[in-house]
């Protein structure tokens, strides 16, 4: 392995996190500890701050140290100006050491804090290998033809799935490897696998294309691997494989290196590994994909250079169907190797993605974590302590978040906080318990109006909710990824009555992602004069797209079985409430439904109201406009 002095310093990043006026939380990745300095350039002034007090150091290898940098400021910045920042590594300005996170003409990237979110972006479910296009170029484009600073969203919102642990492609996990070996990420202690620590996982001929046949079985008749992946033949959704599921805590950051940053790709010359039957042409099939995504990360990272960018986890994060049944939970919580799987992905969730939505939360997790990497012998973590964060991170409950911007933007953890359902262990868990969804509704009372952001949609296409229901009513939940807020009785009737409370906002907006498809609902209470409005705005993913045959006999099946008058209506959850659907612009006529991969854009008036929503394209087609009707 070449010594560190050949690497370069940054890895990844800067990311630019949770920004306000009396706070700056930032992100990166470099090759070693860091000296750095970050120099503010106000419209009247310049400013100067020494990060060595705000910056906490997360070593995740001999040569890969993740920077949590959170920055109070004595004196609240200003706000709707914009505001260039250059962060100083051993003093060389960033216009050296990362030149492509810079656009034409700038000498440093910038950003605005706003006095209120007129704007914003939003999109989940960036898979690499998928055939789409890049979204987040979409918002790349956006913000170089941004010339003021009105012109600039408040934020992007990543409502999950930025990564994808489970359903991973050859060449990616080929990348990864290399990069584990180039960077040298931690090695790990595999108990109850078939091989027994990482370096033999890595050279395992079962590693590529075959990992769900190194999990080992239980004493059932089924196989950990039936019960802790559920199908992996979805017929109606997806086609989800765990051929590739990454395992360790080093495949994992290596993953997050990969699909932020275009520096790890320079630094690594993968070559596919022995292969047999159709896995070569699998290979290079996937070798495409994976080449076109590389190619657009330099676009990916000014972007994240450049603008707030908040995060939630949804299943892919860590695993497929995670969380979605008791039965789940007592399968993959209950064996150790599967356990460490989910672990490894929440522990890389935390340093990457968690942690910069509300630092403070964190404060005793990133200290065990530096602990757990600062007793790490011969670059291999001790498994007990391991273990012991990963019993920790399981046991907390702190993921979700509120900013108290205007209008108010409540982040709701769908994943871990689940309402199980009283009746058989295998239906669908509620998406937030009692507990939880009593906590969202005192975050919600008299706020004049707020957006909430929900990774699955609340309220969603009335079709595919009863397809789902009928697998689950057979006792087939995981085939088709039952994850509904309608799927469980108790939680859909609070979730429900929260929106009809007279308190809530007047009016509310629910952001969403997860299905692949772009739509946008207003909904209305019957029968009450002056409210609450609510809105529903889905986006499509940002590099992943619904099957478009199967989504076109949805869209059409939909429209007939649940028209206005359809007596279908009145055996929904939300029967009191009317649910008026918005017109994708381009689409053709009918159509509600729009299958685009790309990056979802809502403006909003001084009453929290969307004004405009857009869904931009990023196979280069002119932006979406969702049309209200009438």
């Amino acid at each position: 392995m070449l010594e560190q002095s050949s690497l370069p310093s940054v890895l990844a990043g800067p990311l630019l996190r949770r920004l306000e006026p009396r706070r700056l939380v930032l992100w990166l990745v470099a090759s070693c500890e860091l000296t750095l300095a970050l120099r503010l350039r106000l419209p009247d002034t310049t400013l100067d701050i020494d990060l060595d007090a705000h910056c906490q150091v997360v070593p995740v290898g001999r040569h890969a140290f993740i920077h949590l940098i959170d920055v109070p400021m004595a004196d609240a910045l200003p706000q709707d100006v914009s505001i260039g920042y250059d962060l100083l590594v051993n003093a060389s300005p960033m216009a050296e050491w990362a030149p492509h996170l810079l656009y034409a003409g700038t000498k440093c990237p910038s950003f605005v804090l706003h006095s209120r979110i007129h704007q914003l972006l939003h999109g989940s479910c960036r898979k690499p290998h998928h055939s789409a296009d890049e979204g987040l170029l979409c918002a790349d484009r956006l913000l170089a033809s941004a010339h003021t600073p009105a012109e600039r969203p408040a934020l992007l919102m990543m409502s999950g799935d930025q990564v994808y642990a489970d359903d991973v492609a050859g060449p990616m996990l080929r990348a990864i490897h290399a990069l584990i070996e180039r960077l040298g990420l931690f090695d790990e202690h595999l108990e109850g696998a078939v091989v027994d620590d990482s370096a033999n996982l890595y050279g395992h001929h079962a590693s590529y294309y075959h990992r769900a046949d190194l999990l080992p079985a239980l004493d059932s008749n089924q196989t950990l691997r039936e019960r802790f992946f559920g199908g992996t033949k979805k017929p109606i959704f997806t086609s989800s494989t765990a051929d590739n599921h990454l395992v360790t805590f080093a495949e994992v950051i290596a993953m997050y290196l990969l699909v932020w940053s275009p520096i790890p790709w320079s630094l690594i010359t993968p070559e596919p590994p022995p292969l047999s039957g159709d896995e070569p042409q699998r290979y290079a099939r996937e070798q495409v994909h994976i080449d076109q995504f590389r190619h657009g990360l330099p676009g990916v990272a000014r972007v994240l250079a450049h603008l707030s960018t908040l995060m939630i986890f949804d299943d892919h994060d860590i695993t497929d169907d995670w969380n979605l049944s008791a039965q789940w939970e007592e399968t993959a919580y209950g064996h150790p190797f599967s356990k460490r799987i989910i672990g490894n992905a929440l522990l890389a969730y935390m340093l990457c993605q968690g942690w910069g939505n509300q630092p403070e939360a964190f404060d005793d997790l990133v200290e065990q974590t530096q602990a757990l990497a600062g007793h790490a012998h011969n670059n291999h973590l001790n498994a007990v302590a391991q273990d012991e964060l990963i019993d920790t991170l399981l046991k907390f409950q702190q993921w979700h978040y509120v900013l108290p911007t205007t209008p108010a933007l409540l982040v709701l953890d769908t994943r871990t906080r689940r309402w199980r359902s009283e009746f058989t262990l295998k239906q669908p868990s509620g998406l937030l318990d009692w507990e939880a969804l009593c906590e969202l509704q005192q975050a919600l009372l008299d706020h004049p109006s707020a957006i909430i952001v929900s990774p699955a949609p609340v309220f969603g296409v009335k079709l595919i909710e009863t397809v789902q229901k009928v697998f689950s009513w057979c006792g087939y939940p995981l085939l088709v990824d039952a994850e509904n807020w309608m799927a469980h009785r108790g939680a859909a009737q609070v979730i429900l009555n929260i929106f009809r409370h007279s308190r809530t906002p007047g009016n509310y907006v629910i952001l969403s992602g997860d299905v692949h498809y772009s739509f946008v609902y207003q909904v209305l209470i019957r029968h009450r004069n002056g409210g609450p409005r609510l809105w529903q705005v889905t986006s499509s993913g940002i590099k992943n797209q619904f099957p478009p045959r199967l989504l076109e006999w949805f869209d059409r099946l939909n429209r007939w079985l649940y028209s206005p008058r359809s007596p279908l209506n009145w055996f929904t959850r939300r029967r009191t409430m009317q649910v008026v659907p918005h017109i994708p612009e381009h689409a053709e006529a009918g159509e509600r439904l729009w299958n685009s991969a790309g990056i979802g854009q809502v403006f909003f008036n001084a009453q929290g109201q969307p004004e405009a929503i857009y869904q931009h394209n990023a196979d280069g087609k002119p932006r979406t406009r969702m049309v209200e009707p009438g």
